[in-house]
């Protein structure tokens, strides 16, 4: 069974971008472009009807697209990094739509979100780093460019159980505003 997730995905030019950041830390296996994206709710490793029903409440969510601004490289985990970041501005309209896929989740049965929402982009994934090394190599790099795209669907995502996640499949997909056309995207199903 898949694990399922709902996200923004990062446009082909800005993962491109971000990419450059990529190698110079030993024990850090990065994440490939194409599975960059901005987690907004992890529902995890669910049955079919309980996926299928979180995603009729999640295409019920109504909002117009958003700009998505990727800036900051940060790390996860203080004392025990397990992952570098691009950190993602927290605002109004993304907070908001975190906020409905969360309760659309929630009226499907799943659990409560237990984390904060902490919007990033997860760039590579660590094991065995000293916190010296992290903290050399963020310093090398100083901050990263800002990056802005606007985010005109979020997308329904599964993931295989693997080392360092991925590869990740589009789901469904939800558009955001109502000036897209019905084909513009395909969509997948279960």
């Amino acid at each position: 069974m898949p694990r399922l997730f709902t996200a923004l995905e990062i446009p082909n030019d800005v993962a491109e971008r971000l990419s450059v950041l990529r190698g110079g830390l030993p024990g850090a296996r990065w994440v490939e472009p194409e599975n960059y994206h901005v987690t907004l709710r992890f529902l995890g490793d669910v049955d079919d009807r309980t996926a299928q029903e979180a995603s009729d409440f999640l295409d019920g969510i109504l909002r117009e697209p958003l700009t998505v601004s990727i800036g900051e490289l940060d790390a996860f985990g203080g004392d025990r990094p397990r992952s570098i970041i691009a950190k993602v501005q927290p605002t109004a309209e993304l907070s908001d739509l975190q906020a409905e896929n969360e309760r659309a989740v929630r009226r499907a049965g799943l659990p409560p979100e237990g984390r904060k929402f902490t919007p990033h982009v997860t760039l590579a994934r660590l094991r065995d780093v000293k916190p010296r090394e992290v903290a050399d190599w963020l310093a090398v790099r100083g901050g990263a460019p800002r990056l802005d795209f606007e985010a005109r669907r979020f997308v329904m995502m599964s993931s295989r159980a693997s080392t360092g996640g991925g590869p990740y499949v589009v789901e469904e997909v939800y558009p955001l505003g109502d000036d897209m056309e019905e084909d513009e995207y395909a969509e997948a199903r279960w």
